[in-house]
């Protein structure tokens, strides 16, 4: 057990240091050595974290040790709600709540849009004592009156900044009228912008606020390169970057269109990919992420709204086919690279019509981002 020794520390039980080490975790992240012992003290938590910081562990370990010692949950009843943006963010902490409460006796369910609701109307009835869900599903099944949240105890807010980009605010504040006033409360979010810390102010009591590293330190260990292309010219651009190299890349389309277009180029050459965006039906979002995750294919042509929860272990290139019109936005995309130490590389294929965009990111990076030249990748023909 001396390897768990550091999250012996934290003050978790026996049973889930266990399921810790079978996951061959040695050491707890900074944001996990944080908000740990505040969660389980009880404590209001407020916490700045990205993907890949092992957030998701930092509220799901305390939690399932607080539920450890509680009586069975009734029917139809919740006794924490984690609410989340998307659906692929709300099956990857559910398989989380999964792995690490492998030794406990814990129900828990995720419920998101784009699948048939009569299984998760079912499921919830009879009861869990965690349920994972997007705001828009879980207001259908309170509508329903499938599923009810007057014992809840803990509420937790993963990737709140994401909900509020995504026009979630009015369902959250619904949901916050049916939940007990005495309740634990977590809020995640990658930033702590001033509309973060008004919703705050509406959730949390005196929280605990703890960040997992300095603003956008990820960005210092990503190697770093921007290309200047005609826009024309940029699928050729990417061919030829990604025929190249056998290693496995996330590229980034500003639209749905433009992700289904790329995808369709790369496949006409022999550049095997999926696109991943919110018109994909959840069956064909969770068939790409797999075929990606199991390297079948080289390339996940994504949207940022797709892609924002997409735990993907050491992913070794992240390409900005087109630059965020939000500056955060870039450093959401190239943090999925370069986790856990692994050297990671973020390039940019940059128009001129983008220069705003591009001056807005290296303002907040604090830095300049090295610029390529294009004849040393091969041929820039447009496909």
């Amino acid at each position: 057990m001396s390897e768990t020794q550091q999250f012996i520390s934290l003050g978790l039980s026996d049973s889930l240091l266990s399921a810790i080490q079978a996951q061959g975790y040695t050491q707890p992240t900074p944001i996990q050595v944080k908000a740990i012992p505040a969660v389980l003290d009880g404590e209001d938590v407020m916490a700045a974290a990205q993907t890949g910081t092992g957030k998701t562990a930092a509220f799901v370990l305390p939690i399932l040790q607080k539920l450890g010692n509680s009586k069975p949950v009734a029917s139809g009843m919740v006794k924490v709600l984690i609410l989340v943006p998307t659906r692929e963010l709300a099956a990857q902490v559910l398989e989380s709540v999964t792995t690490y409460g492998d030794n406990e006796k814990i129900k828990a369910c995720a419920v998101f849009g784009g699948v048939n609701i009569n299984p998760q109307l079912q499921r919830v009835h009879k009861g869990v004592d965690i349920l994972v869900a997007t705001p828009g599903r879980l207001q259908d099944l309170i509508d329903r009156r499938a599923v009810s949240l007057q014992s809840l105890e803990i509420l937790v807010l993963d990737e709140a900044d994401r909900m509020l980009d995504m026009g979630f605010i009015h369902a959250i504040r619904k949901i916050l009228k049916l939940v007990p006033q005495r309740r634990q409360n977590l809020m995640f979010s990658a930033t702590f912008s001033p509309e973060i810390r008004n919703l705050a102010k509406t959730i949390c009591r005196n929280p605990v606020e703890v960040e997992s590293a300095p603003r956008n330190s990820a960005v210092e260990i990503i190697h770093q390169q921007l290309f200047e292309v005609n826009k024309e010219d940029k699928s050729g651009v990417l061919r030829s970057l990604l025929q190249g190299t056998t290693d496995q890349a996330l590229v980034f389309s500003r639209t749905k269109h433009g992700a289904n277009k790329l995808t369709k180029i790369l496949n006409k050459n022999n550049i095997m990919s999926s696109a991943l965006h919110g018109n994909k039906s959840q069956k064909q979002r969770t068939a790409a992420l797999d075929a990606f995750k199991q390297n079948r294919i080289q390339v996940l042509v994504a949207t940022d709204i797709a892609a924002r929860g997409i735990d993907i272990d050491l992913l070794p290139m992240v390409i900005n086919y087109d630059l965020p019109h939000v500056p955060e936005d870039y450093v959401h995309r190239i943090g999925r690279t370069g986790r856990a130490g692994a050297q990671g590389r973020a390039i940019s294929l940059v128009s001129s019509d983008e220069r705003k965009q591009l001056k807005a990111i290296e303002r907040l990076i604090k830095q300049s981002i090295s610029r390529g030249l294009v004849a040393e990748i091969g041929s820039a023909q447009p496909v």
